[in-house]
């Protein structure tokens, strides 16, 4: 029994403006119109023996996820979810869906973990190696894939190689990210290999080695799945917040797989990128005749080695030299191409100073669709809201704002205080402040409506809730 463990957490800071706390890098376009969420899990699904798919995610990330696996499923796995309070580090998050998956399986079952941002084009060699980890775990090993490396890479960590086995090889020793010159001296002289952060293992043999090597962390974490098990239904797990607070904010590297004696490897025969900066998201777009590399409406005029992304209009450059250019509807980056590792300093100052852009894009996903602010000023704003069919928006009210709903396409079902009334494009509705109000979008078609607000507060917090269908009850939630 293999079961895919899908870590879907982080920021993913070095990829700002396009990836944000609210969307951050696994849900992102690539230029093929996919997303690395989606791919890994199509590439989890690609595996012999696949159970179901476990995904531990932060609760903020769970309607956004299952629109993602809704598009890529087989219709018969089952996906779970693991909700998490707060990230803590891939070492509490494994724990806990050890424990998960201990309750519903047994120690038998097979972890496969894998990080939801790396990208992999080479399914079936993926599934090949995974294949022989599953022999390996089997036989005990904690297991992890090893990454041949293309350059001397200063920004992963290493895996040396030790003696074979009969899939892989047993791990002598695992090298903290190095300089420039023991790179190079590594990769100079072999056996040694880029260490994905990819792992396969027995749940029984994991939990087993947290015994030996973290018996306080395994304790905690133990007494976190006893509350936690209240909090469950047939779909998703929501973590107990205060004991797994407690928990260590610590990675399974420094936690299990620096210590144990158990740990092997597969060396990769399959591609392999993290996607870890816009420098590596800029190689996977094929450069024209100067280098220059585009998505979206881009002319370039004497320009060499750039790469543009733009979302929404047209960018021209003229003389640029080996610069990155990322423009969305309302935030600019402009980096040379060597230094955006840096753009995660961006991201730091901005939510330093409580900048909504750290946070948020300027189309914000909800559970029932998008709302986009169009324009805002002194006592207005407007706002673009796009719902799913079947969908529906909570039975809410607001203290300091009231809104006119223009529908644009398909149809509206509104409450308004006391009535309820169907309103059709090219109709409109006026909703007091004050007055209960639900939008729902009863039809086969998205419904997309213009808002337009008009009050002396009008931030997403004047938001008082009644009812929902998606479980959220405090203000901003999403």
């Amino acid at each position: 029994m293999l079961i895919p463990v899908i870590l879907s957490g982080g920021a993913g800071t070095r990829l700002w403006p396009v990836s944000r706390e609210s969307r951050p890098k696994p849900f992102i376009r690539l230029a093929d119109g996919g997303t690395l969420l989606g791919k890994t899990f199509a590439r989890a699904l690609a595996c012999a023996g696949v159970a179901e798919v476990l995904t531990i995610t932060n609760r903020d990330y769970y309607f956004q996820t299952k629109d993602v696996w809704q598009a890529e499923a087989d219709g018969a796995t089952p996906l779970r979810f693991l909700l998490e309070p707060a990230g803590r580090n891939t070492a509490p998050a494994i724990l806990m869906g050890a424990l998960m998956l201990r309750a519903s399986h047994g120690d038998a079952a097979t972890m496969l973990v894998l990080a939801a941002d790396h990208l992999i084009q080479d399914s079936a060699a993926f599934a090949a190696n995974v294949a022989a980890a599953e022999v390996l775990a089997g036989q005990g090993h904690l297991v992890t894939f090893g990454i041949p490396p293309t350059h001397p890479e200063t920004g992963f960590g290493y895996i040396a190689a030790g003696a074979a086995l009969s899939e892989g090889c047993r791990v002598a020793g695992f090298i903290e990210k190095p300089d420039a010159a023991r790179a190079a001296a590594m990769i100079a002289a072999g056996g040694h290999y880029w260490n994905s952060g990819m792992f396969c293992f027995r749940v029984g043999t994991l939990i087993q080695a947290f015994a030996e090597l973290a018996p306080d962390m395994l304790a905690q974490a133990e007494a976190c799945w006893q509350a936690t098990v209240a909090n469950c239904s047939e779909a998703y797990c929501e973590i107990d917040a205060a004991s797994f607070a407690g928990l260590p904010d610590i990675s399974i590297d420094y936690a299990i797989m620096e210590k144990a004696g158990n740990v092997a490897m597969v060396p990769a025969d399959f591609d392999w990128t993290d996607v870890g900066s816009w420098k590596a998201l800029a190689d996977l777009v094929e450069p024209d005749a100067a280098g220059n590399r585009s998505q979206g409406e881009v002319i370039h005029v004497g320009s060499r080695n750039c790469y543009v992304q733009s979302e929404d209009r047209l960018v021209a450059t003229i003389g640029l030299d080996d610069l990155v250019i990322v423009d969305t509807p309302d935030a600019l980056l402009v980096s040379q191409r060597d230094q955006t590792q840096q753009v995660k300093e961006i991201v730091r100052q901005l939510k330093a100073s409580g900048h909504e852009s750290y946070r948020l894009h300027r189309t914000v996903a909800r559970p029932w669709g998008t709302y986009s602010v169009l324009e805002e000023g002194e006592r207005y704003k407007i706002k673009r809201i796009e719902v799913k069919p079947g969908a529906s928006l909570s039975l809410q009210m607001h203290y300091h704002r009231s809104e006119h709903w223009v529908v644009v396409s398909g149809t509206a079902r509104v409450t308004n205080g006391e009535q309820v009334m169907l309103v059709h494009a090219n109709e409109s509705t006026y909703i007091p402040a004050g007055n209960r109000h639900r939008l729902e979008n009863p039809g086969l078609i998205d419904l997309v409506m213009i808002e337009v607000q008009s009050g002396e507060y009008l931030a997403e917090d004047d938001i008082v809730r009644f009812d929902d269908v998606y479980g959220r009850g405090s203000p901003g939630c999403i």
